[in-house]
């Protein structure tokens, strides 16, 4: 276990051989003593989470957090977080925290998607939902108007050396607006998982339990190591190995996205009355790079938005990272190819939908949050970013034959390749015996199989549910409208109900 630089505990424990104060040692009383106050979560009339929430019963709160732990004398940070009471007082266990991932997604209302997946076993929880600092309501970070950086950069060196200012000008916007040069250093893993701690103590429960996908998997896991008396019944769903970086992460990723890419080309091939993108697999598969090399070479006009490289690499990701997202793929590429060749193409609403979020004014709000925590995170479960950007130059070219549709977006220059701060302590390293349940699908190709396997051996506690898909995130999948695997979700159900794990891993089919 890692020596904390300073003493973060909440409750005392020892660390490394050392005691962490406890709550009035350290000066965190005021923080853990709050009181709190619930009101109605719609805020404005757009406020489409606030009214989402009170529609289903939830209550909003804000509390306050320490910026910097070492000082908790200091500046304060506020955190918005939400409640869905338990149904039934009588049965009620505590209260179960959940997180959407991310890093950088605003988690306030992921309470109701869990809700679903959980059935009658919500009833036994007050249901926790959280902006994570500079997120969301929670103290949000602005960097001014940027662009998204995590795309391909191209195969070109004038596409790279685009790339490049394209990171280099996100820093700079990110660490010169307002004072974020006061609040970036703050803004890691470890810190959040403190927030947690701090959500936990204000409510007055003497224990945690949570649920977390994707990033939120990888803080459960922090939480479990700076905090393991007070985690109870903790799930992590979709995760990712500790010993890596995030940059060493995205190419570990690549080879599985273009497995997942074969199995969609063999998908379509099976349907090419209906597609008409060819009748075998790699005739279907050769429309992609053909369109990433149009599109980096003249933009792709479709729909009255221009669909560069860039773009493009980000929707085969997201779409080729669920085996739902099939069809949808299948007539988007249809249509970009029609686009591509000058025909007048609406784009399909899937398509639609994903080109006026990624070049609209939504972005800038998407951007603080990612960046500000993979550059304040030394290590895991993000940073470790390359600073010569030639390095990324050299990696790209590499994985050209290896990796020719995603090799150019897993080896994307960072922000964080250009920032000023050094990280304020070193990251969390994972490994402990703190019992709880790992869930993860077996052809994930955003958070590989690999990456969870190794987490588990290091997690000596956990039990690993392992489910036959190419999906990202499996629990969760009711509630965003997605077939549901029983096996896993009665699994997870059966412990946050009783607190018992499998007596060994699970296999799942799909």
């Amino acid at each position: 276990m890692r020596v904390l630089g300073t003493a973060l505990a909440v409750a005392g424990l020892a660390v490394g051989g050392l005691l962490v104060p406890t709550e009035h040692e350290s000066g965190l009383v005021r923080f853990t003593h709050q009181p709190v106050v619930w009101t109605a979560c719609a805020r404005e009339s757009d406020d489409d989470t606030g009214r989402r929430l009170d529609q289903a019963g939830a209550r909003c709160a804000e509390l306050r957090v320490p910026l910097d732990y070492g000082d908790p004398g200091g500046r304060t940070l506020k955190v918005a977080i939400s409640r869905l009471k338990a149904a039934d007082p009588a049965r009620r266990r505590g209260v179960l925290l959940t997180n959407p991932g991310g890093p950088g997604s605003p988690g306030l209302d992921f309470g109701l998607d869990v809700r679903t997946a959980m059935r009658d076993v919500a009833d036994d929880y007050d249901l926790i939902g959280f902006d994570p600092r500079f997120m969301g309501r929670s103290s949000p970070l602005s960097c001014g108007q940027v662009s998204w950086w995590l795309a391909s950069s191209g195969v070109r060196r004038s596409s790279f050396d685009a790339a490049v200012r394209t990171a280099r000008d996100v820093a700079q916007g990110c660490q010169e607006h307002g004072d974020n040069a006061r609040l970036l250093p703050h803004a890691s893993t470890s810190n959040t998982a403190r927030d947690m701690d701090v959500i936990r103590a204000a409510l007055d429960e003497r224990t945690l339990s949570y649920y977390g996908v994707s990033y939120g998997a990888d803080l459960g896991a922090v939480y479990t190591q700076l905090f393991p008396d007070t985690s109870d019944r903790i799930v992590i769903d979709s995760s990712t190995n500790p010993a890596r970086t995030q940059y060493e992460l995205g190419q570990d990723a690549g080879e599985t996205q273009e497995t997942g890419l074969d199995e969609w080309a063999a998908w379509t091939a099976g349907r090419s009355a209906e597609y008409g993108l060819g009748d075998t697999a790699e005739r279907v598969r050769a429309n992609v790079p053909r369109l990433l090399e149009r599109a980096e070479r003249d933009p792709i006009k479709i729909g009255g938005y221009r669909v560069d490289h860039r773009l493009l690499s980000v929707f085969l990701r997201n779409m080729v990272s669920q085996e739902d997202n099939d069809a949808t793929l299948a007539r988007s590429v249809r249509d970009l190819r029609d686009a591509a060749v000058g025909r007048r193409v609406t784009p399909n609403p899937e398509l639609a939908a994903f080109l006026k979020t990624f070049t609209g004014p939504l972005v800038s709000t998407f951007v603080p949050g990612v960046t500000a925590v993979m550059c304040a995170d030394a290590g895991w479960p993000a940073g470790g970013w390359p600073r010569d950007r030639e390095r990324y130059w050299h990696d790209n070219q590499a994985l050209r034959r290896s990796q020719p549709v995603f090799g150019a977006l897993n080896t994307a220059i960072s922000p964080c390749a250009f920032w000023k701060f050094p990280p304020r302590e070193p990251a969390t390293t994972i490994g402990n015996r703190v019992p709880l349940l790992m869930v993860q699908a077996r052809r994930d190709n955003n958070t590989p199989y690999s990456g969870a396997q190794a987490l588990h051996q290091k997690l000596t506690g956990s039990r690993l549910v392992t489910v036959d898909l190419r999906a990202h995130g499996v629990y969760t999948r009711g509630g965003e409208g997605l077939p549901v695997n029983a096996c896993a979700d009665d699994a997870v159900n059966a412990y946050l109900r009783t607190g018992t794990l499998p007596p060994k891993d699970l296999n799942c089919a799909k």
